[in-house]
């Protein structure tokens, strides 16, 4: 009669929860990686008893070396930003940057507190009116916006800009990757627009938008829609090429089959074209949104859009001994959420691909 070892069924069991445990990380190490948060993988194997030597080297790589690197560069800034003088003063350092940071944190909640005191008031008053038998009354807060309205009002804009391009190079893209007239057609007007800088879009947008719409009592305002449209036109083109050379660069085999299966336009579009073209189109989305992103400020600033742009705009008009230190905050804030919007992007790429690509 065999015996079974109880020691090695224990190790076994012991390896096989190891061996799913692994896998488990290994799974989650993708979504980390969308995330920008790489350095946890090594972290979580490390501390789960993988190779210690081997993931030191990676949380080196990824984790402290970048550490290291900031550090350097806020030592760097903090030695040399005295030594700069400018109208408004020396050039602000990390600390005050902070201050000013905490400064607009902390104006944004007694801002926040005055509005929520002025509506509460308007009700009471409505209240008041209705007991005597009188109509409501409608008040708007006319209060200045805090900073984290003006940056919502941002991202509302570059993503309203977005997806108006994207609806507009999606399609022409597909056209011109399938079709080598349209792209003859497309091509010199995507060569002629492609380089135009948002600052020579603005003035021709805001005096069609101004044309079109001669007051502000639409659903949405003049300067917002201004500001969107021209990264629309800043931002499409990212788009269109990428879809375009990713509809082209389809497999001939597959558009053969394509034509001996006599599939209609549309679920050609739908089921050959779109999932082998979607890499390369994602790929534009993300310049695209890139793209917008970096036009919108500039947009904002000269159509006074209350966003980051025209903060950044009316610190620079103030000219207070705070106003550069806003300033850095506002250009700081603007490349963490255009990180932030990038990283969006690529985990809907990760949802709907199967590219490697970073």
């Amino acid at each position: 009669m065999t015996t079974v070892d109880p020691n090695f069924s224990e190790n076994a069991d012991r390896e096989a929860r190891r061996a799913r445990l692994f896998t488990r990380i290994n799974a989650a190490d993708k979504w980390f990686q969308v995330l920008g948060l790489s350095w946890v993988t090594p972290i979580i194997k490390a501390v789960a008893g993988d190779n210690l030597r081997a993931q030191m080297k990676d949380i080196w790589r990824l984790l402290a070396v970048p550490i290291l690197a900031i550090c350097a560069f806020l030592m760097l800034w903090a030695t040399l930003a005295p030594k700069v003088q400018t109208s408004l003063g020396a050039v602000p350092g990390p600390a005050q940057v902070w201050t000013e940071a905490v400064n607009l944190h902390e104006d944004a909640r007694t801002k926040s507190a005055s509005k929520a005191e002025f509506e509460a008031k308007v009700a009471q008053l409505n209240e008041r009116r209705l007991e005597q038998g009188k109509e409501s009354v409608q008040r708007a807060y006319t209060g200045a916006p805090t900073y984290y309205q003006q940056i919502w009002t941002s991202i509302q804009t570059v993503f309203f800009g977005f997806l108006i391009a994207t609806v507009v190079a999606v399609p022409l893209g597909i056209m011109a990757g399938l079709s080598p007239i349209a792209n003859a057609a497309l091509n010199p007007l995507i060569q002629i627009f492609k380089p135009v800088s948002p600052l020579a879009w603005l003035p021709i947008v805001t005096m069609i938008v101004s044309a079109l719409a001669a007051s502000n009592d639409g659903l949405l305002p003049k300067s917002f829609v201004i500001s969107a449209v021209t990264v629309t036109l800043c931002s499409l083109w990212p788009t269109l090429i990428n879809t375009a050379l990713g509809v082209a660069s389809i497999d001939k085999d597959l558009v053969n089959v394509s034509k001996v299966l006599k599939m209609n336009t549309y679920t050609k579009i739908t089921k050959l074209v779109l999932p082998s073209a979607l890499p390369l189109i994602f790929t534009g989305l993300r310049l695209s949104l890139g793209v917008g992103w970096m036009v919108l400020i500039a947009a904002e600033m000269l159509a006074q859009n209350p966003g980051l742009g025209k903060f950044v705009w009316d610190e620079f008009q103030n000219g207070s001994s705070s106003s550069l230190a806003k300033i850095m905050v506002a250009v700081l804030t603007i490349g963490i959420i255009g990180f932030l919007l990038d990283r969006v992007m690529y985990a809907l790429q990760s949802l709907f691909t199967f590219t490697n690509n970073r």
